[in-house]
């Protein structure tokens, strides 16, 4: 069963093939997203069993160096955070949206494992890096009191790393401002 993530983020894109090779040749671990990302960086995120994808991203980080930008391993995902990576999560019904941003594609990931564990919400989109000058974030919805908890919790791992842009909570969202961004 495939019940972690690990992603490493190099500031280099030589290194970011370098790093994905390491990793994939490590353990037995499955590509989720291996590319380039916004401005110049690159990202190789997997899954796996959780000693796999351990072993994987500390191969990766080794082999990454100073050029590593962030890096993390979730072992035990919250299975919702896979379609919203890939955008495959269909459109839920908009109630409250919440929004969490960071600076780097790993901390908005984990942002997201952890709103979502934290209170009853649903992902809408976990948007990595593309056209955003390198930042990442994340939306999902659910009632006002639940969207509150699950931003804090999410924001609060971000924030931790110093990585934190921002984070809003809107109640009755129009949908016009869903539409064309999520």
């Amino acid at each position: 069963m495939l019940s972690a993530i690990g992603i490493v983020e190099t500031s280099s894109i030589a290194r970011g093939y370098e790093v994905a090779d390491a990793v994939l040749k490590t353990a037995d671990v499955k590509i989720v997203v291996n590319r380039t990302v916004c401005p110049g960086k690159y990202m190789v995120l997997v899954s796996g069993n959780v000693d796999a994808v351990n072993a994987s991203i500390d191969a990766g980080v080794e082999i990454g160096g100073h050029s590593v930008v962030d890096h993390f391993i979730i072992p035990n995902i919250h299975p919702d955070v896979f379609p919203a990576i890939n955008g495959a999560a269909s459109l839920p019904e908009i109630k409250a949206l919440g929004v969490i941003e960071g600076f780097t594609v790993a901390s908005v990931i984990e942002a997201a494992d952890a709103a979502v564990k934290a209170a009853q919400v649903e992902l809408v989109n976990i948007h990595l890096a593309m056209a955003i000058g390198g930042k990442g974030y994340v939306t999902l919805t659910g009632e006002v009191g639940a969207v509150e908890a699950a931003v804090e919790a999410g924001a609060a791992i971000i924030e931790g790393k110093g990585l934190l842009v921002d984070k809003v909570v809107i109640p009755s969202p129009r949908v016009e401002i869903i539409n064309e961004y999520i």
